[in-house]
């Protein structure tokens, strides 16, 4: 069963399987990880979504925190195979100049003294890159291409939040680079359901929408 199953009807599954989008693209021999955005001011605090946002407003509470369970169990397999890994975080100061104007800054926030955001508990370790953007995608004005490009990489296993926006868009980019792409659902989150399975299935017309099961299974045979 499909993450988007229990959202859309009969018919619209009939066209999106006549249009040939639920067919599998599969992936590639040489994989990067991409993780987009797990960061404190968008993932929140470790409550149910609508308790988070009285202090984080942007951020997805209970579903954020499944997701960088999710993201610490893919991260040691991933290390193992030594898979390119890079980390995208927002501006480092445009962020908290915005998040400090809507909210109080939660105490995990001593994390930024090391110039980021990302939630400590899937934090980048020594050789791993953070990619550091200012619009939607990881790729929109950032250098990551030029990353990208002498490794070799086939493919891209995207995954963080949030689904409908900075992953979707990273999603399209990558796809338009001609990169195989796993979006990885379990690893991925968003404050608002609806959108997040409407994006997902939107998504699977450019790359394959995976488990995290499928994600380890493919990492492991690398």
């Amino acid at each position: 069963m499909a993450v988007w199953d229990d959202i859309f009807s009969g018919e619209d599954k009939e066209v999106y399987e006549r249009a040939g989008y639920a067919r599998k693209m599969g992936f590639g021999k040489k994989p990067g990880l991409l993780i987009v955005d797990i960061t404190y001011p968008f993932v929140g605090e470790k409550k149910p979504v609508l308790e988070s946002v009285k202090r984080f407003p942007q951020s997805a509470g209970e579903y954020g925190w499944k997701a960088v369970e999710n993201v610490a169990k893919l991260l040691p397999i991933a290390r193992s195979k030594k898979l390119p890994i890079f980390y995208v975080d927002r501006q480092y100061n445009r962020v908290i100049r915005k998040f400090s104007q809507d909210s109080a800054e939660a105490p995990e926030m001593g994390q930024k003294e090391r110039g980021h955001n990302i939630v400590k508990e899937i934090a980048p370790i020594k050789g791993e890159v953070i990619i550091y953007k200012e619009g939607a995608s990881a790729f929109f004005g950032t250098n990551l291409m030029s990353l990208l490009n002498p490794l070799g990489l086939d493919t891209l296993l995207i995954c963080g939040g949030t689904t409908s926006g900075c992953v979707r868009s990273t999603v399209v980019d990558a796809a338009q680079y001609s990169f195989y792409v796993g979006i990885i659902a379990d690893c991925c989150y968003d404050r608002i359901q609806l959108s997040h399975k409407a994006s997902l299935f939107d998504m699977n017309r450019y790359g394959d929408v995976i488990s995290l099961e499928e994600a380890l299974e493919y990492i492991s045979a690398v």
